[in-house]
């Protein structure tokens, strides 16, 4: 099942490139990562934090938390918040990313909060709310991660607004049956629910807390 994670770590980000290639007429950096637009760089200062926030990414949602409350992007406006499309039956993507991001949290200087934390379930058919409770409650998760999920038509719609991309891939060698390949990407909204920058799978727990300290410390 390596490969199909690894996938998930690229042939999404091409679909964003495109995307991106219709906003701004930049180029990819060889060296640099790959959906990165040409002289972003992974964190580490303000201005390569700036140049990701593109505001055509981001939009409304409409979805249910892990406590089985209807939420939009209403219920998070006031606070910056980080969004995460994953799923619970994952075995490595996600909750390695997930941990890298609590562990930013924990880098943060003092007076900078983390922003809202959100896992967006791109799996409806297994993240019923009280699966995803259980999930987000992994202690070296982040403290304040929220769970979302709701109907698959309002997961694609809520994925498709952030340019997000995913697809079942079935594998009867597996015990769960099939697994999810998608774009693993971190999505920083502030708190207008406007996109703010985006992180990629390059990027460690010490870009994203330097990214942060910037963004959130204005």
């Amino acid at each position: 099942m390596r490969w199909r994670h690894i996938a998930a770590m690229t042939f999404p980000y091409r679909t964003l490139i495109a995307a991106l290639g219709a906003i701004a007429a930049t180029a990819c950096s060889p060296s640099g990562p790959a959906d990165a637009p040409e002289g972003a760089k992974s964190g580490g200062t303000k201005s390569g934090c700036l140049s990701r926030a593109y505001p055509e990414i981001g939009g409304p949602i409409s979805l249910v938390n892990d406590k089985g409350e209807a939420v939009t992007q209403d219920t998070f406006k006031g606070h910056p918040t980080l969004i995460y499309f994953g799923f619970t039956y994952c075995p490595d993507v996600c909750p390695m990313t997930l941990v890298t991001v609590a562990r930013a949290y924990k880098m943060l200087p003092e007076g900078v909060e983390p922003p809202q934390t959100l896992l967006i379930s791109i799996d409806p058919e297994r993240d019923t709310p009280e699966k995803l409770s259980e999930y987000v409650a992994t202690s070296a998760f982040p403290d304040n991660l929220v769970g979302l999920t709701g109907t698959p038509e309002q997961v694609r719609a809520a994925a498709q607004a952030f340019i997000a991309d995913y697809s079942r891939v079935d594998d009867p060698n597996s015990t769960a049956g099939y697994t999810m390949d998608h774009t693993s990407l971190l999505y920083l909204m502030d708190k207008d629910w406007n996109l703010k920058t985006f992180f990629t799978h390059d990027d460690t727990s010490e870009t994203i807390a330097a990214c942060l300290a910037d963004v959130l410390g204005e």
